[in-house]
């Protein structure tokens, strides 16, 4: 199984940029991981933007990734949820699973639909950069978990 990220939005200051490096090369020793990063649209209106954004992102998905959706409206998870939700997915011999950013204002009904699982961070609202860090330290959690390594403590 692989393990992608995607997000919406301009490339990481180089703060974000270390810490997302170094947590993906430890995601890496446990399944292979790739970033895509998707140019925001460039159009005004955000009905408009949320459009053009997910048909450049569902011409990308391929028919049996899972998506999951970062979304402030998602079900929150605990690190052993995730990564229980991780280990389902490779149960059920998932190719990939994608893990979407969206866009500035969010991602159009068809992206939220064609997700599996739509999770939340948190309540609160971060940036876009910061998100990824976090997700890429929490997935790193979750593979460790999964593997009984001491690097989440209970």
């Amino acid at each position: 199984m692989k393990i992608a990220i995607w997000s919406v939005g301009k490339a990481d200051d180089s703060y974000i940029k270390e810490g997302v490096t170094n947590f993906t090369k430890r995601i890496g020793h446990y399944y292979p991981i790739e970033w895509h990063l998707i140019t925001p649209s460039k159009a005004s209106d955000p009905t408009q933007i949320k459009k053009e954004e997910a048909i450049t992102l569902l011409k990308t998905l391929a028919h049996n990734d899972v998506l999951i959706l970062l979304d402030e409206k998602g079900k929150m998870l605990s690190s052993p949820g995730l990564a229980k939700l991780i280990q389902q997915k490779a149960n059920q011999s998932a190719n990939r699973i994608v893990f979407l950013i969206g866009g500035a204002y969010g991602v159009s009904e068809d992206i939220k639909a064609r997700a599996q699982f739509t999770w939340s961070l948190s309540e609160l609202v971060f940036p876009h950069m910061l998100v990824r860090l976090l997700l890429a330290e929490q997935i790193y959690r979750a593979c460790s978990i999964l593997a009984n390594e001491k690097y989440h403590h209970e």
